[in-house]
C-alpha cells in the first residue's frame, strides 16, 4: 500500500500553492537590499554543474563564522533563489549565510546531489573562517545531516569546524520512501535509500549536544516519524513546534530572536 498520504503536504495546508510565491518575492527582495549595500555574493559557483551555484549574505561587521542552509523540495524542485530571506535571522547575528542550489533528481542521484552540498560546504568554507553551523529543511534536512556521515567526503578540516547541526523536517529513513511515489520520481531504489538514510549510521563530528532536531507539530505524521528517528538514532533533541506545519515551520530562520535561530546558535 502506497503511503504517500505520509508525505503529502499540499493537500493539507491552506493556500499551499500561494507559498512558492510568496518565498520568491521576499527572497528578491531580500537580495536587492543586500546586494545594494554590498552584503550580498551572488550566484557564485562551487562546481561545474550549471545549478552548483550559492549565494552568501554578508553580516554588517566581522563574521562569527558560516552558516548554511539547504533548501528542500524532495530533492527535485527549486534553488537558492527561493531562501534567500532566510538568512536574515543568523544574518543578524553575525554569521555569513551560504545558500547553495544543487543538480536535481532525477537527473543525478542523492548520492550526486550530497556530494554537490559537501562540495558547496568546502567551497563557502573556504571564503569564511571560524565555527559552521549547518540548517536544512525536508530534503535539504536530510542533505545537512548527510554532510557529517562518515562516508561522505567532506574536507576533515571543515566537518571539524561544525558546531551545530540543525536538520528541520528531515527525511532520515529513505527506505520509507521506497512505499511511496516519491521513489519513483527521483529514482530511488533500495541499495540507494538505504545508503543515502542518516538513521543507518552515526555522525562524525559534533557530539549529540550539538545537534538538534526541529519539526511542526502540524506536520504530516511521515515528516513527525522522520524526525523522531532521526533524533532517536542520533541521540539528539527534538522540538516539535505546535501549529506549524512543513511550509511554515522555517518562517522563524528569518528572525533573529526566534527560537529556531536560538537553536541554530546555541
Amino acid at each position: 500500500m502506497s503511503r504517500d498520504e505520509d508525505f503529502e503536504n499540499s493537500a493539507y495546508i491552506p493556500g499551499a500553492g500561494a507559498y512558492p510565491e510568496r518565498w520568491a518575492e521576499a527572497a528578491e527582495e531580500f537580495r536587492a537590499i543586500e546586494a545594494a549595500v554590498g552584503r550580498a555574493m551572488l550566484n557564485l559557483p562551487y562546481g561545474a554543474h550549471p545549478r552548483e551555484r550559492m549565494d552568501l549574505f554578508h553580516p554588517a561587521g566581522k563574521p562569527e563564522g558560516l552558516a548554511m542552509f539547504v533548501h528542500g523540495g524532495l530533492w527535485s524542485t527549486f534553488d537558492h533563489r527561493f531562501w534567500s530571506a532566510f538568512a536574515a535571522g543568523l544574518q543578524a547575528h553575525g554569521w555569513v549565510v551560504a545558500i547553495p542550489s544543487y543538480p536535481l533528481a532525477p537527473e543525478v542521484s542523492l548520492a550526486r546531489i550530497t556530494y554537490a552540498v559537501a562540495r558547496s560546504l568546502e567551497v563557502a568554507a573556504a571564503r569564511v573562517q571560524g565555527p559552521i553551523r549547518l540548517v536544512g529543511h525536508s530534503a535539504g534536512g536530510h542533505l545537512v545531516a548527510r554532510l557529517l556521515c562518515p562516508d561522505v567526503p567532506l574536507e576533515a578540516g571543515v566537518r571539524a569546524r561544525v558546531r551545530k547541526l540543525v536538520p528541520i523536517s528531515p527525511l532520515a529513513d529513505l527506505r520509507a520512501l521506497l512505499e511511496t511515489s516519491i521513489a519513483a520520481d527521483i529514482g530511488l531504489g533500495t541499495a540507494d535509500a538505504a545508503a543515502e538514510s542518516p538513521v543507518l549510521t552515526f555522525p562524525e563530528g559534533p557530539g549529540p549536544e550539538r545537534i538538534h532536531v526541529w519539526v511542526g507539530g502540524a506536520e504530516r505524521p511521515g515528516y513527525r516519524a522522520q524526525a523522531r528517528l532521526l533524533a532517536r538514532a542520533w541521540r539528539a533533541p527534538l522540538t516539535v513546534v505546535e501549529g506549524r506545519h512543513h511550509f511554515d515551520v522555517i518562517d522563524d530562520l528569518a528572525d533573529a530572536h526566534s527560537p529556531l535561530v536560538e537553536a541554530v546558535l546555541g
